[in-house]
């Protein structure tokens, strides 16, 4: 049986990682031996397409799911070569939004369809939209063992976070009690400029040991690896971007006490 974690990412800025996040990470978790869900619950699909899928051929998906049209393990898409399973998102989760709206429990849809299946994976990781609308919500009351916040080293980085605490402590005063930040990733730095090291440092000051030792690089490669359908891990797996996914991979396996297999370590 698997570790059952779900996380959540999240960031109601777009633009911060959060993609490149969900699926970087996951790709080394699975390159590290964990089976990893992907869960993608932006209307925009983007972790859909990065993974080579296009979004306007997924006739169910994640919108399926969430309004109950369809189980969860039918709608599942497994890529043996990346080591990563897709609960992939179409447009019309959008609509979704909308239709929610009128249910009952609405908050819980996603949690109530996750938690069954927790167990068949030691990662789930959900990639919610840049917005703090009702998908999100349903992301982060699903988010069971954390949240996980990107944050790019750049000016106006920490704007928004403020409002996302606040999200985040209101869903758990209201929807989540036990909801917490499992950590926060600063992805997009430029070692160049002074301003990427004050970012750093405003970030460790306000989040403290929540923040991820690993910094993640503005990079090219990564940049590019979407276009192709790939993570970086197979895309360009010796370039400085996927040197950081796998090592802030190792860093999430051991602060979670998972054994990393010696064997499978690349980089």
């Amino acid at each position: 049986m698997g570790l059952g974690k779900i996380y959540t990412i999240v960031n109601q800025k777009g633009g911060v990682g959060k993609t490149t996040t969900a699926i970087n990470l996951g790709a080394y978790l699975g390159y590290f031996g964990q089976r990893v869900l992907i869960v993608d619950i932006d209307p925009q699909a983007n972790a859909t397409s990065c993974l080579g899928i296009d979004k306007n051929e997924v006739s169910g998906g994640t919108y399926d799911v969430l309004i109950g049209a369809q189980p969860i393990l039918s709608q599942i898409l497994h890529n043996p070569r990346f080591k990563l399973s897709l609960l992939p998102a179409s447009p019309s989760l959008s609509g979704a939004e909308i239709e929610l709206i009128e249910v009952d429990h609405r908050e819980v849809k996603l949690r109530n369809v996750l938690v069954p299946i927790k167990q068949r994976y030691d990662y789930i990781f959900i990639d919610c939209p840049p917005s703090l609308g009702l998908l999100t919500v349903n992301g982060l009351v699903a988010a069971l063992d954390g949240v996980l916040i990107p944050v790019q080293c750049e000016y106006l980085a920490l704007e928004g976070l403020g409002q996302l605490t606040q999200t985040i402590n209101r869903i758990k005063r209201s929807l989540f009690n036990d909801l917490t930040i499992r950590g926060v990733i600063l992805t997009m730095y430029d070692g160049r400029t002074n301003l990427a090291a004050d970012v750093v440092e405003e970030v460790q000051r306000v989040f403290g040991k929540q923040v991820f030792n690993t910094v993640v690089p503005r990079s090219i490669r990564l940049a590019e690896a979407p276009s192709y359908g790939m993570p970086i891990s197979v895309f360009a797996p010796d370039s400085t971007g996927a040197r950081s996914y796998a090592a802030l991979a190792k860093e999430l396996l051991i602060s979670d006490n998972v054994q990393i297999p010696i064997v499978q370590e690349a980089n």
